[in-house]
């Protein structure tokens, strides 16, 4: 830097010094004699002068030379030159130290700046060690030398000056030539001429020179016949000018005839090569993931909205093409022709399409077909597949009419995928029909009309309307139909078919003109195609009807004689029309109906928060899971209950059953016997009988019934906050199909019979609190009995003194005969208490006669009854008193009663009943947490597993608001989820 700045010092001195002297020597030196040449006297300083300078190493100014001197002239000292030499020198000093301060202020900002940044040798652990210990491991410089040099990676690049010529042989062949025509045309042209089997080399050329040909024609058979129209009466006589027209209508048909079978060569040849490129694909060779295609994404939409019910003011815009026509008028053959299949049932004269058929048309590498709701694909290449497919058709078409109907609005959706075939989303529809014929149900016409009206009001659907040309026109229908839905005709395609027996039929071909002109009838469109359908076989192929259908035009008059343009004609042209038409109209009104569908959506999400703004938006699949995951629990929970819960329910149900068998055909006979071994023996044999017919059965009984009653519990019962009512219905219906499908195991009432008999066999009690627990057991039974019977007795004789002067009740007739006979039996039972249990009929008599003295007229039935509940009633009292004299007998219990009075075997019954009782409920306890709880549970997973299948019960038993607003959330999401996406792939294919 010091060098630096010495050198422009001593530059800006040395010019400094030049500038300044010159002026002065030129005076001095005017009068110089110019005969001698002049030459430059400034010459270099010496080395001495000409080194760097610095304020360390300062020269005194007298070394220096610094005047110039002249050869001519002698040598003076100018003293005013060397003071400026020392004023100029001063300034080096001056850029010296500015230089040597701003280098010391540089380093000092550097050091500052140095400073700031953090130290980062503490993250030196973030790098791996072993990149550190890459040079001590790898030799870079032998690596670099391994490498290839620059030209031998030149060798392996490609030659730019080949692709540079490539390029302009291309631009040659692009670039327009002295006629007008490029270098493509040219060639194509050329080959045309040349051979018509290379047409692969130049078919674009073809074409091109043909559509040429065809405006030339076209523009001639113009001028030729506005000549003829519009020239004198001399001209129009001329024959000549007639057969020019005719020869050039004749050149112009078959140069459309020509063009056409060009593009069909052009479309076959593309056709094959999709197919293989679908195929290829299908195989995996690109392993690409596979997408769904567009139509296939739009159907889906169109699938959820049929579904979809059409609240909230939201309705379904999104375009169709609707098929419409009249019965038999060939509807369902133009879309077997444009679906390249025989895919629908086919019938003379009958109905056929009984329901609306929903065909999704796309280009797949195989000609296949699949219902919406199944995974079975049907090959359409095979006559045995056609033929399944035809009659799942009119399976699912019978399956969808109700009883009664004729036809049904229900949709059969149906895609079908091919090689070839035009991409769009039809509705067939059954045909129009003037009368309702025999067979049919009365409304049918109307029905049609109503279903024809629904799918033709939608704003954005194309209207195909079919129209028989074999017939008169003015038998249509359906036509006056479509005018009214579609006054301006703005998305309305017509197609006569037929034609063929319409050109041999009709006598004026003029009006098959004015149907295809839209002169005839009152409804316009969008476009008029005549096609043929073929011969009227149902065996016939579509490749047979096809070429029929091309052989009939190629000779028809109508085409000829200009009737009918080349591309008004053939089903291919009809439905590469309908496709263009179709995605035009989607690409218009999808992204409007998307938005509908967003309204709706935040209108319905905000109806949510507002009503329900602490629950979560599930919908009715949602809530079937969590009910179904709920019932699961509470059928679990069945096992947690306690064993003592168990045999406490179960021992208390089963004696509320038998107890009124145990009195009155046990223990009521035993007790009139005279001693205790009849007692034992009449008990043994009752019990016995009771074990065998009856009790197990009972018993059975009685613990199926518990599991149902306590299962029931559990699904009635509320869970406080959490519970919620939304689900009791369909609890309440799994409850109901689970125990009319459960069955107890049939061996267990086998077992339970050996196990009761033997309980009932065993007469030993061991010790005082057995005995005192089967004394309170027989105390609390005739307790109840006794209560029992006294409550009827009072029901029989009516209220009592106390009760008639205090709530002012009288008795009735009947009333106070029965408590005459109450009374005279009750003095018969005092006179003799061990009366036993049945009136001898003399009693009955003496009764009867006691009772007319005193005026009272009394049945002998009535009597006996009377006298069962009284007696009743009074055994139950002896017994009691009896039982609490048995309180202190297990002492002479366990002498058997010897040297006693005391006779205990009523207590002993009752110990044995208990015991049983407790025998069996533990037997039915175990059954139940063993076997019965578990096949419930499987019970009960499958109704839940039905009921999940089965649509309808889910909408009947999960009901209500809130369940309507979470699917039709869940529907408009869906919708518009799916519309976003098909927009985006839509913009994607543009």
């Amino acid at each position: 830097m010091l060098r630096a700045a010495c050198i422009v010092c001593r530059g800006m001195v040395n010019k400094h010094v030049v500038k300044e002297a010159k002026s002065p020597l030129q005076k001095l030196y005017a009068h110089t004699d110019h005969r001698f040449p002049r030459i430059n006297i400034w010459r270099p300083l010496p080395s001495s002068s000409g080194r760097c300078y610095s304020s360390l190493s300062r020269l005194p100014l007298r070394r220096s030379r610094l005047l110039p001197v002249s050869l001519a002239f002698q040598t003076q000292r100018n003293f005013w030159v060397a003071r400026l030499a020392s004023r100029l020198l001063k300034l080096r000093y001056l850029v010296l130290g500015s230089a040597v301060g701003g280098g010391y202020t540089a380093k000092k900002t550097f050091d500052q700046w140095k400073e700031m940044f953090p130290d980062l040798s503490e993250y030196k652990w973030i790098v791996p060690d072993f990149v550190w210990e890459l040079d001590e491991h790898i030799n870079f410089d032998k690596l670099s030398k391994a490498l290839p040099d620059s030209e031998a990676l030149a060798k392996l690049l490609p030659d730019f000056e080949k692709l540079g010529e490539s390029f302009s042989l291309l631009k040659e062949w692009l670039s327009s030539g002295p006629g007008g025509e490029t270098a493509f045309k040219a060639t194509d042209s050329q080959s045309f001429e040349s051979s018509d089997k290379q047409y692969k080399k130049g078919l674009l050329g073809e074409l091109i020179l043909l559509q040429d040909q065809l405006k030339q024609h076209e523009e001639e058979a113009r001028r030729a016949a506005g000549n003829i129209n519009t020239g004198s009466p001399q001209q129009k006589r001329k024959a000549t000018d007639k057969e020019k027209v005719d020869q050039l209508q004749e050149e112009l048909l078959q140069t459309q005839l020509k063009y056409q079978r060009i593009l069909e060569r052009l479309e076959k040849e593309n056709k094959d090569l999709r197919k293989l490129l679908l195929q290829k694909d299908d195989k995996g060779i690109h392993h690409r993931k596979l997408k769904k295609s567009l139509i296939d994404m739009y159907s889906e939409v169109l699938d959820i909205l049929s579904d979809y019910d059409a609240s909230y003011n939201t309705q379904d815009h999104l375009p169709r093409v609707i098929v419409v026509g009249d019965q038999s008028a060939g509807k369902t053959s133009v879309l077997e022709m444009i679906a390249q299949a025989r895919i629908f049932p086919r019938g003379s004269g009958e109905m056929m399409t009984r329901s609306p058929v929903k065909v999704t048309l796309s280009e797949g590498p195989h000609h296949v077909a699949m219902f919406k709701d199944s995974s079975r694909e049907f090959d359409l290449t095979k006559e045995a597949d056609l033929a399944a497919l035809r009659d799942e058709i009119e399976v699912r078409m019978r399956k969808s009419v109700k009883n009664g109907q004729t036809v049904s609005p229900e949709t059969i959706s149906l895609s079908v995928k091919g090689p070839g075939i035009q991409r769009m989303v039809l509705v067939d529809l059954p045909g129009v029909i003037s009368t309702v014929t025999s067979g049919m149900a009365p409304d049918t016409k109307e029905t049609i009309f109503s279903i024809s009206k629904a799918y033709m009001q939608n704003p954005n659907a194309i209207i195909l309307c079919i129209q028989d040309g074999s017939v008169d026109a003015e038998r249509s229908i359906v036509t006056d139909l479509v005018s009214q839905m579609d006054p301006q005709g703005r998305r309305t395609i017509f197609v006569l078919t037929k034609v063929d027996l319409a050109e041999k039929n009709v006598a004026s071909p003029s009006r098959i003109q004015q149907i295809i002109e839209g002169k005839l009838f009152p409804m316009k469109a969008l476009g008029y195609f005549a096609v043929v359908t073929g011969k009227g076989n149902s065996s016939e192929s579509i490749d047979s009807i096809k070429d029929y259908e091309e052989e009939f035009f190629q000779g028809s008059s109508l085409l000829k004689k200009g009737m009918l343009k080349a591309h008004q004609v053939t089903t291919k042209n009809l439905s590469l029309a309908v496709s263009d038409c179709f995605w035009k109209m989607v690409r218009a009104s999808v992204e409007q109906q998307a938005d509908a569908f967003k309204a709706t959506r935040f209108n319905l999400e905000t109806e949510w928060k507002n009503n329900y703004p602490r629950l979560r938006e599930l919908d009715r699949s949602e809530l079937f899971e969590k009910a179904k995951n709920e019932i699961l629990d509470e059928v679990i929970s069945l096992t947690q209950v306690t064993p003592k819960h168990w045999e406490e329910i179960l021992q208390k149900t089963l004696w509320e059953r038998v107890s009124t068998h145990v009195i009155e055909n046990i223990y009521l006979p035993a007790a009139q016997t005279m001693n205790s071994g009849t007692f034992n023996t009449t008990v043994d044999i009752k019990l016995k009988q009771w074990t065998d017919k009856q009790l197990p059965n009972k018993a059975v009984e009685v613990a199926w019934e518990t599991l149902q009653q306590e299962f029931s519990r559990f699904m009635t019962e509320q869970k406080g906050k959490e519970h919620d009512d939304i689900f009791d219905k369909l609890k309440e219906a799994v409850k109901e199909e689970s125990i009319k499908r459960h069955k107890w195991n049939e061996q267990a009432e086998d077992s339970l019979r050996v196990i009761q008999h033997n309980a009932l066999e065993d007469r030993s009690i061991s010790d005082k609190q057995q005995w005192d627990a089967a004394i309170h057991f027989m105390e609390d039974t005739l307790k109840s009995r006794l209560k029992d019977t006294e409550s009827v007795i009072r029901d029989m004789v009516g209220p009592d003194w106390r009760e008639r002067w205090l709530s002012w009740i009288s008795r009735n007739l009947e009333q106070n005969t029965r408590n005459e006979t109450k009374n005279e039996l009750e003095k018969m039972l005092k006179v003799n208490e061990d009366h036993p249990a049945y009136l001898a009929s003399d009693e009955v008599t003496t009764v009867r006669k006691n009772l007319e003295t005193r005026g009272v007229e009394v049945d002998p039935v009535l009597i006996k009854d009377t006298w069962h509940q009284v007696y009743r009633r009074h055994f139950l009292k002896t017994a009691l008193g009896h039982c609490n004299l048995c309180r202190r007998g297990f002492y002479y219990y366990q002498r058997h009663f010897v040297d006693s009075e005391l006779e205990c075997n009523d207590v002993v019954l009752f110990w044995r009943i208990q015991r049983m009782l407790g025998i069996t409920a533990n037997t039915l306890r175990q059954q139940l947490t063993n076997s019965e709880v578990r096949r419930l549970e499987k019970n009960v997973k499958e109704v839940l597993e039905d009921f999940a299948e089965d649509n309808d019960k889910k909408v009947n038993m999960l009901t209500g608001k809130r369940v309507q607003l979470a699917e039709d959330l869940k529907k408009v999401r869906e919708i518009q989820e799916k519309l976003e996406a098909f927009i985006e792939a839509l913009h994607q294919e543009k």
